[in-house]
C-alpha cells in the first residue's frame, strides 16, 4: 500500500481524482486544504484523520511515500518543490506551474533529488487518444503526414474577463502536450490568427509545422456550449486517416475499392473503415477521460515499476509551447 498526502480537496479533486487513488492501492494518508469545509467532507469519505491547511506541514506527516496535488498553477510549482525537498515523489494535475520558468525549476529540483514528478496530462490516456496512439504505433498506419485537432470550452469562466491565463493555463495546455505526442516530434513553425467577439470569449486557430516537416491545425477557445462534444482530431497519414470524435468514437479509413458498381461488394477487413465506441450500458468501471489509466500508471511509477507516465520534462516542454502561441496572440 502506497500512504500519499492529498493537496487539494477541490471538485475535480474528489471527482476525478482520489476515486482512483484506492483501486490502485493508494492510501490517503493525510488532506491538505484551506477550505475547511471541503477538508472535512473530503476527510470523511476516505476516512482520513491527518487533517492540514498548510501544505508544509502535511508534508511533514510520518510515513508518507508520496505527495499529489489538484490545486493552482503557482500552488503546484511550491509544494512540489517542498515534497522533493522532503524526498517525496509527486503527482500532480496539469499546469506545473504559472510558467515554463517554473516548470523547468520544477524539473531541476526533480533531477536533483532524484524522485519523479509526474503530470495529469490524461488526454493521452482518454479512451480514443490512446487507441489512435496504438494504431500509430502498431506500424501499419505508416508516416503521420499531418495532424488536426479541436479543443473547445464554453465561456462560462471567462465570460466578461479579457483575462485568458486560465484558459491558456488549465485548456490549452492539453493540446500543447497531446498534439506533439501524436506526432512524435515538436513544434518548429507556429502562426496564430485569433478572433474575439466579445470580452471572454475567443477563438483560436494554431497553424504549425514539426521539425521533420509535418503539418497541422489546432483550434482552441471559448465560444461553445459545454453541453455540445468539443474534441476532435484528426491524423493524416498516405492513403490512412484517424478519426477520435469527443475522445470515445475512433474510425480508421484506410484505401478501400469503389464498391457501386460491384455486385458482389463485401465489407473487407482488410480495408474499409474500422470504427469503435464504447458500450455504455457495460457494467465495468470504464474512465473513458483517462484519469483511470492515468493513475493506475502514476501507481506503478510510485511502486518502483516503469511506466511512460507524462512527467515534469513533458510539463516543461508543454508550458513552453503554450508561452510560444501567447506571445504570438498578445502580439
Amino acid at each position: 500500500m502506497i500512504n500519499i498526502g492529498w493537496i487539494g480537496c477541490g471538485r475535480h479533486a474528489r471527482q476525478m481524482l482520489l476515486p482512483q487513488l484506492g483501486r490502485n492501492d493508494i492510501r490517503i494518508a493525510a488532506l491538505c486544504d484551506r477550505d475547511g469545509e471541503a477538508l472535512k467532507k473530503t476527510a470523511a469519505e476516505y476516512g482520513v484523520t491527518a487533517l492540514h491547511d498548510d501544505f508544509r506541514e502535511m508534508i511533514k506527516t510520518p510515513g508518507l511515500d508520496a505527495i499529489g496535488m489538484a490545486v493552482g498553477p503557482e500552488l503546484h510549482r511550491m509544494a512540489t518543490l517542498a515534497a522533493l525537498e522532503a524526498g517525496l515523489p509527486v503527482f500532480m494535475e496539469k499546469p506545473p506551474a504559472a510558467t515554463a520558468a517554473g516548470a523547468l525549476e520544477i524539473a531541476k529540483a526533480s533531477e536533483a533529488a532524484g524522485k519523479p514528478v509526474m503530470v495529469g496530462f490524461m488526454k493521452r490516456y482518454s479512451t480514443g487518444n490512446r487507441m489512435a496512439m496504438n494504431v500509430l504505433r502498431g506500424g501499419d498506419f505508416g508516416d503521420v503526414l499531418g495532424i488536426t485537432g479541436a479543443y473547445m470550452t464554453a465561456p462560462t469562466y471567462f465570460e466578461g474577463e479579457p483575462d485568458y491565463t486560465g484558459f491558456y493555463l488549465h485548456h490549452c495546455v492539453h493540446y500543447m502536450d497531446l498534439i506533439p505526442w501524436f506526432a512524435g516530434e515538436d513544434f518548429g513553425d507556429m502562426q496564430v490568427r485569433s478572433v474575439s467577439p466579445q470580452p471572454g470569449k475567443l477563438l483560436l486557430h494554431l497553424n504549425f509545422t514539426t521539425e521533420q516537416g509535418k503539418i497541422g491545425n489546432i483550434v482552441m477557445g471559448t465560444v461553445q456550449s459545454r453541453g455540445t462534444p468539443m474534441e476532435e482530431i484528426r491524423i493524416m497519414g498516405d492513403h490512412a486517416r484517424l478519426h477520435v470524435d469527443n475522445i470515445i468514437n475512433v474510425a480508421l479509413y484506410r484505401d478501400p475499392p469503389f464498391k457501386a458498381e460491384d455486385p458482389g461488394a463485401v465489407l473487407d477487413p482488410a480495408c474499409d473503415t474500422l470504427s469503435w465506441t464504447p458500450n455504455f450500458t457495460a457494467a465495468a468501471n470504464e474512465d473513458h477521460k483517462g484519469y483511470a489509466a492515468l493513475l493506475a500508471d502514476v501507481a506503478a511509477v510510485l511502486r518502483g515499476e516503469s511506466r511512460n507516465v507524462p512527467d515534469i520534462g513533458d510539463g516543461v516542454r508543454a508550458m513552453e509551447r503554450l508561452e510560444r502561441m501567447i506571445s504570438q496572440i498578445e502580439a
